[in-house]
């Protein structure tokens, strides 16, 4: 050991990092690993968990073993460690995007004694031929980082970590220092008795981020309501979590077409692309990423302001990694989540098929997830409350539920019965078989135990298990009950349960927050996003229809057809861009007549102070006559329209409304060489004689007005779409 004991530890910090002081527990847990003791450090992101074992490992004899997950992990790590150092070969890692003189190399550096840090992901470590070089090595302790994944109840369980402990014995012990910046107190038991470290020494940061506001809503109209909150912090970094890659490529896609810089990151991308996407964010080339969970370990971007859940996650532990990598600069950041019952159902679907255990676990962290989204207290409060962490704050000030308090209610009787009903059923027990018992559920689980032979069975009926269930979460938060460790999800009664039951005392519950099992196909616009048209400025828009219809001798359906004017009633276009996005308006209808509409509306908000949706129309990346391209080079081309369907697969009715929403949109085509073949000019001049004169464009009055016997419907759809090209467009 090279280490001078009368040399104070913040001496070595500015010989090797040039740091003045350290940040929260670092010394602290230094000391105990130079003191040859096991740690277990629990520091939430951005804490400074790294420092913990690079500092001692540079201070001690021999190679630090760095057991990490992932690789861009460990390169980024293995140069950070390298620029503070004059020697290459500080620091090295093994995995498996190394060729053999690589491995080589760093085999002569760790055996040369150059080597103070050596990085491994946990299936190189595994490998016999690294076990039988690494017992040859003077090991002066092993790191390992992201210990959450030991734990089938962490959020990103991986099955190799489970290995290290015999791996470990194997090399040879030496001091053990694991790290992670998401435990529960399950997890933290789970990672501790898996490395044989019950004993040792446990540093815990505070899990509180009090910069970051925290929110819930509803998941109606989601990627309408992302483009709204986007388009409103406009420059600032974010990222986007989808749970699948279909979804992260789609809502990538409808961000651009909407104006935003985004890119997409999923496991399912090649590795280069995914690097490309990833170095344009850090770069700021892209302003959000929308991504999967495979997106943020090891991100080390400090000004990310947003950070948006699409999908809600698998488990609370992941939200919060997740969220964390918001505003690490103690700046601003904003964690917004969209919730609907129905995105638990599907991932419940996803577990099946699962091994039983593996589905139980799933089932238990979907359950605090539910519990979180749906509850009324502060959020920071509960996520706190999940790490084993007490908020003495009844306000944070800083999220949805302590922003909007909701409605509260005495609860001192419902209460005791809770807690006499978890003692009735002897402490064996999680909340749902708690709360179906109260409302009087006969499910299987409660005929099976006989628990409706109960007296007490359904002693709360009056109230749905909903209720109940919401009673259990506050009374968890408030320490009256816990969830045993090893058969975790079991209720207890705590000391102050009892306590409470002798003298109970008042107790205001939350009213919990209401969300509908909505699927996405199903989602109401949001209120504000027009909803209905504004019958007044409607009708003042068709009054400047008829203005400029008779201005150019024009049928006004020319100039816009009614669908188009309804939706310029609900969605208040005040810019030409705006005009471009309105029903049945292209580029060129919103060139030739928009501007005078765009005037009276912009006019009409400002004097009536309406409040527009800031969205417009968000563009869908499905383009609705994906056709449209073939079609009018087709035409173009005067190629016939029997031949033109049938390229497209279409019926001829179907071509018809095709070229009918082009015209519409203010696109010219010229059919006069297939009208000419088909209908007989006396006809044509006719039917342009009677739209002329006529109050509308409708089929059914043409046909009546012209001789259902003379005319067909297709003909006077086809001289109509003529009509309205030549003469509107």
């Amino acid at each position: 050991m090279e280490v001078d004991i009368e040399k104070p530890l913040s001496d070595y910090l500015k010989q090797y990092f040039g740091f003045g002081s350290f940040k929260g527990n670092q010394e602290a847990i230094i000391k105990n690993l130079l003191d040859g003791k096991d740690s277990f450090v629990l520091m939430p992101t951005g804490g400074g968990k790294s420092l913990c074992y690079q500092l001692p490992a540079l201070m001690l004899d021999g190679t630090a073993v760095i057991i990490s997950p992932l690789i861009a992990l460990m390169k980024n790590q293995v140069d950070s460690i390298r620029s503070f150092s004059m020697e290459e070969g500080v620091a090295h890692f093994l995995n498996s995007s190394l060729n053999k003189s690589e491995i080589l190399k760093v085999k002569e550096d760790i055996m040369s004694g150059k080597t103070k840090l050596l990085y491994v992901a946990p299936e190189s470590l595994t490998k016999e031929d690294n076990v039988q070089f690494l017992r040859k090595v003077n090991v002066s302790f092993y790191a390992i980082d992201e210990a959450h994944c030991i734990s089938e109840w962490g959020h990103d369980f991986r099955p190799e970590y489970r290995r290290i402990k015999p791996i470990v014995e194997e090399i040879g012990r030496s001091p053990i220092i694991a790290l992670t910046a998401t435990a529960t107190p399950k997890v933290q038991h789970d990672i501790q008795k898996n490395l044989g470290m019950l004993d040792a020494t446990i540093f815990k940061s505070s899990f509180n981020r009090p910069n970051l506001y925290y929110e819930v809503k509803p998941k109606t109209d989601a990627a309408k309501e992302i483009i709204r909150y986007i388009r409103n912090n406009q420059g600032k970094s974010g990222i986007i979590y989808c749970l699948s890659r279909k979804k992260v490529e789609e809502l990538a896609q409808t961000l651009l077409v909407n104006g935003i810089k985004a890119a997409p990151y999923h496991a399912g991308m090649d590795s280069a692309t995914r690097t490309e996407n990833q170095d344009r964010f850090l770069m700021e080339d892209v302003d959000v990423i929308v991504a999967t969970i495979a997106f943020g370990m090891g991100i080390d971007k400090p000004d990310v302001r947003f950070v948006i859940h699409y999908d809600i996650p698998k488990s609370l532990e992941g939200y919060y990694q997740e969220t964390g990598r918001a505003g690490r600069d103690g700046g601003e950041g904003q964690c917004i989540t969209f919730y609907s019952y129905n995105d638990i159902q599907k991932l419940e679907k996803f577990m099946q098929g699962k091994p039983v255990a593996e589905q139980e676990i799933g089932k238990q962290l979907l359950l605090e997830t539910v519990a979180y989204a749906e509850s009324s207290v502060c959020r920071r409060k509960l996520l706190l409350h999940y790490f084993g962490e007490v908020y003495k704050e009844d306000n944070c000030n800083c999220c949805d539920n302590c922003l909007n308090p909701k409605t509260q209610s005495e609860a001192k009787e419902d209460l005791v019965i809770v807690l006499e009903t978890i003692l009735a059923v002897k402490e064996k027990f999680k909340s749902d078989h708690i709360a179906n018992f109260i409302s009087g559920n006969e499910t299987s689980a409660i005929k099976s135990y006989k628990h409706n032979d109960l007296p007490t069975f359904g002693i709360g009926d009056d109230k749905n298990e909903k209720y109940w269930q919401a009673l259990i979460r506050q009374a968890l938060i408030a320490r009256l009950i816990t969830k045993d460790i090893e058969n975790y999800g079991l209720l207890k009664i705590t000391e102050a349960g009892i306590n409470y039951i002798k003298n109970p005392y008042s107790f205001m519950m939350s009213q919990d927050n209401e969300f509908e099992d909505l699927e996405d196909d199903d989602i109401a616009p949001p209120s504000g996003s027009g909803g209905g048209v504004e019958t007044v400025l409607f009708s003042m828009l068709k009054d400047l229809r008829k203005k400029i219809s008779k201005t150019k001798n024009l049928p006004p359906f020319v100039i816009f057809q009614d669908p188009s004017l309804e939706d310029m009633a609900i969605q208040y276009p005040i810019t030409m861009d705006e005009m471009k996005n309105i029903v049945g308006v292209g580029a060129g209808k919103a060139e030739k007549y928009g501007k005078e509409f765009v005037d009276l509306i912009k006019l009409y908000v400002t004097e009536n102070e309406i409040e527009r949706p800031q969205d417009i129309v968000v563009k869908s990346i499905v383009n609705k006559s994906s056709n449209k391209v073939y079609i009018i080079q087709s035409i173009d081309r005067k190629m016939p329209l029997e031949d033109i369907a049938k390229a497209k697969g279409l019926e001829f009715a179907d071509l018809i409304e095709e070229l009918e929403a082009i015209v519409y949109s203010g696109t010219k085509i010229n059919l006069e060489y297939y009208i000419d073949d088909v209908i007989d000019e006396d006809k044509q001049q006719e039917v342009f004689d009677y739209f002329q004169e006529a109050d509308n464009d409708l089929i059914e009055n043409a046909l009546k007005e012209l001789g259902e016997d003379d005319y067909s419907e297709e003909e006077i759809r086809l001289l109509r779409i003529k009509f309205i090209s030549e003469l509107g467009n």
